[in-house]
């Protein structure tokens, strides 16, 4: 393939343009804001969900002491009735008088059992609000940390975005006006090599392609050939631009 030498010069240019955009691309891919925002999104959904779980059992402790403090208050009351039946002096049946003192042995026993219990459950319920308190403090530090992250990221791919609509006019502009059937053959070259390189200076001797000393050989193929010879490292089969410190 024949090309002229600064049309080949050029091709550098597109590809150190096209470089550029791979490092955005990666660098866009990589911020340490996704990865950040991430861990912190997850773990703020955790908390959401021990908050909720927290939420819920407190919900069922409330229920639960409010049904044993309706049972404290039912024992109450029937052990004031006994007590008033007791102090009326209407029971004068010692057999009838014994049973009721027996019961209200018993309701006492009943309403100390039921008291603890709601002290219990009282206790318990601290112990979950403080708990969930802690959560929500959590759950509030996580969010703020949640939007910083998200205004930060936002920030970051918004100055990438400016960089490579830079990058890309620039591209646009080397690349105009360049061989199409060069530029067809950087394409397929950099769409199959690593690191999207298609076309490489020679320099010192070296390809910048693979990095690889030319041969003795190809040194010689390109010293005699002519300046619009396009051609291509033995190694990597990169295009090999020559310039002015080729060495040759």
């Amino acid at each position: 393939m024949q090309a002229d030498p600064l049309a080949q010069l050029r091709l550098l240019d597109v590809q150190s343009l096209d470089s550029k955009l791979n490092r955005l691309e990666h660098r866009r891919s990589t911020l340490p804001e996704l990865a950040a925002l991430e861990k912190t999104t997850l773990g703020l959904a955790e908390l959401q969900d021990a908050a909720g779980r927290v939420e819920t059992e407190l919900a069922d402790l409330g229920r639960e002491q409010r049904r044993l403090e309706g049972d404290v208050e039912t024992v109450r009351a029937r052990e004031d009735r006994d007590n008033a039946r007791l102090t009326s002096g209407a029971i004068t049946n010692a057999r009838e008088l014994e049973s009721l003192q027996h019961e209200l042995g018993t309701l006492s026993r009943r309403q100390s059992d039921l008291e603890d219990q709601v002290l219990d459950l009282m206790e318990r319920r601290e112990e979950m609000e403080a708990r969930l308190a802690g959560l929500k403090t959590s759950r509030t530090e996580s969010e703020a940390e949640v939007l910083r992250l998200s205004q930060a990221r936002d920030e970051a791919l918004a100055s990438i975005g400016a960089d490579r609509a830079a990058a890309v006019a620039q591209r646009a502009e080397r690349a105009a006006g360049l061989p199409e059937d060069l530029l067809k053959l950087y394409d397929t070259i950099r769409a199959g090599a690593g690191a999207g390189v298609g076309a490489a200076a020679l320099r010192a001797r070296r390809c910048e392609g693979c990095r690889m000393d030319v041969s003795g050989t190809e040194l010689s193929r390109a010293r005699t050939a002519s300046p619009q010879e396009v051609l291509r490292c033995d190694e990597c089969r990169r295009i090999l631009v020559r310039v002015a410190d080729s060495g040759l």
